[in-house]
């Protein structure tokens, strides 16, 4: 990985931050996309500390607006003058429904759409440096999560982990329409699952899953573990030319069958561009 650059959201704590210092100790320099600021300097400190002498950089931005994430994935692309691997880590799970001010719902917008708006955002520096990657954390979650294209903004029956699970059954579907997009263009697009790790995730969730989820976390795997198949996928010569794969504990995985609805992928992305309002969604 030396001399690689990679963009990571979510590497100010849990996984991607192990991610992050592991990757930058083998040579890579990472342009961090974070939201707290004191959290982002504090990471930026360890970085230095991991790979001295290499320019790590970071930029802010809230992950649940679209008019955020397109201006800092213009700004990178604008900065770099290449981009080798996109990780799109940051997630989040909320106990209540909350809309956002694009009239999105607060999880689909923050662990599905980020990943859309900034992978779109930063295209063409990625297929301007191929061979390159992108990397999306999705979960285990997804696996009895069914997609309802007339209620994506889950305005009926909302309970918290339930659309948690459908917002990364949209990380996996959207990865696999992302790999048969750009087939051929030498940018791959694969998802994982790390685990079920303790990190601060679902800590700020509230109501009676917070409290179920910390629990839970006293028989989680560490960080360090869930961090393996991020960093397998980002750097590993033996996936250098797989695409459109799910992979679990650094091997490839069989997500659910609604997550291998290749029509429902396709879908998905075009819904996905619209919402967005983004450019050119055929590519």
């Amino acid at each position: 990985m030396q001399g690689k650059v990679i963009v990571i959201t979510g590497a100010t704590s849990g996984i991607g931050q192990v991610a992050a210092e592991r990757l930058a100790g083998m040579g890579a320099r990472l342009v961090l996309v974070a939201r707290d600021k004191v959290r982002g300097q504090a990471m930026l400190a360890r970085l230095r500390e991991h790979a001295p002498g290499i320019s790590h950089s970071i930029h802010y931005a809230d992950l649940s607006r679209l008019v955020e994430m397109k201006r800092v994935a213009a700004e990178i692309a604008a900065a770099e003058t290449r981009i080798d691997v996109l990780i799109n880590n940051a997630g989040a799970l909320f106990g209540s429904r909350q809309v956002t001010e694009d009239g999105l719902e607060l999880t689909f917008a923050t662990n599905h759409m980020a990943y859309v708006v900034l992978t779109h955002g930063l295209r063409e520096r990625l297929l301007a440096s191929a061979p390159a990657r992108v990397v999306n954390t999705a979960s285990a979650a997804h696996e009895r999560a069914r997609l309802d294209f007339d209620d994506l903004q889950s305005t009926h029956g909302y309970r918290g982990f339930k659309v948690y699970g459908r917002s990364k059954l949209c990380n996996i579907l959207y990865t696999r329409e992302l790999a048969r997009r750009w087939a051929g263009t030498g940018v791959t697009a694969n998802s994982l699952h790390p685990g079920f790790v303790a990190t601060r995730f679902a800590d700020q969730s509230g109501g009676l899953f917070s409290y179920v989820v910390r629990v839970a976390k006293l028989f989680a795997i560490s960080q360090e573990k869930g961090a393996d198949t991020i960093v397998y996928l980002a750097s590993s010569p033996e996936v250098a030319h797989v695409s459109g794969a799910y992979f679990y504990k650094c091997h490839p995985a069989t997500p659910s069958k609604e997550a291998q609805d290749d029509a429902a992928a396709r879908r998905l992305w075009l819904e996905s561009a619209r919402l967005g309002s983004l450019e050119s969604p055929s590519s």
